[in-house]
């Protein structure tokens, strides 16, 4: 079974891109995306895939913004769109489809800010997440999307340059620990552990070209699956964003 997961930094935009049959492109089994900036209108027009596929969406309340979409040929059980946090739930940051032996998670964790004025916000939000997280630890999980922060120092270009930063700071880092701690795997970093591998790069001073940029984007999967994992991938050629898509691979 093969997921993909990228923040297409707008729907409409990727799609004039030549990005149209996400699933047939990738040859995957789900595609998740992130930051669609797409209303439910736009998404029930069809315009993505073919009939058999199906296109779960979660548009947030502001048009043109944020925005989460799942694309599969997998009808679920079940579908979930809010994690309990009023604010998170009003901007189309989650969506959860429940399979008989796994439960897939889509999400775009909230930027927190240049000037880290919604910092709290995006704490809030990641305590809000690991509660979610907790009642429905026994289920096999797949979580993937825009974590919006690098973890590790590997895990951008300039770590010296961004300790203070929004993405890089001691807080936010201590999430995706909390996170590990909690029994998640990082299926990269399971495969990979090396530095120089980035899924998002600033659009200014030819930095993708340069591969100045951070790994924010993350496939995270329960430890009790970890074992089913065959192979990672950052596609950094795909362009059509500032962020590239990732996938995994695993046998379920």
């Amino acid at each position: 079974m093969k997921v993909v997961s990228w923040n297409v930094n707008g729907l409409r935009s990727v799609r004039r891109k030549g990005h149209e049959d996400f699933l047939k492109e990738f040859g995957a089994d789900f595609v998740c995306l992130q930051e669609i900036k797409a209303q439910k209108e736009y998404m029930n027009e069809g315009l993505f895939a073919e009939a058999s596929t199906h296109c779960y969406f979660n548009d947030a309340d502001k048009k043109g913004y944020s925005g989460v979409a799942i694309y599969t040929k997998r009808k679920p059980i079940k579908m979930w769109q809010d994690i309990g946090h009023k604010r998170f739930d009003s901007e189309g940051r989650f969506l959860r489809l429940d399979y008989d032996d796994f439960t897939l998670i889509n999400i775009y964790i909230p930027h927190g800010g240049r000037d880290k004025e919604n910092l709290a916000y995006k704490l809030e939000v990641y305590d809000c997440l690991l509660r979610y997280l907790k009642d429905i630890q026994e289920n096999n999980i797949i979580m993937v999307g825009d974590f919006n922060i690098a973890h590790d120092e590997i895990d951008l270009a300039r770590p010296k340059d961004n300790h203070d930063n929004i993405m890089f700071t001691r807080e936010e880092r201590a999430q995706i620990d909390k996170l590990l701690g909690f029994g998640f795997l990082d299926t990269f970093r399971e495969i990979y552990k090396d530095g120089g591998h980035f899924t998002w790069w600033p659009y200014r001073l030819d930095l993708r070209e340069r591969n100045i940029g951070w790994r924010i984007d993350y496939i995270f999967v329960s430890r009790s699956i970890a074992d089913n994992l065959r192979e990672v991938a950052i596609l950094k050629n795909t362009a059509g964003s500032d962020h590239c898509p990732i996938t995994a691979k695993l046998v379920i």
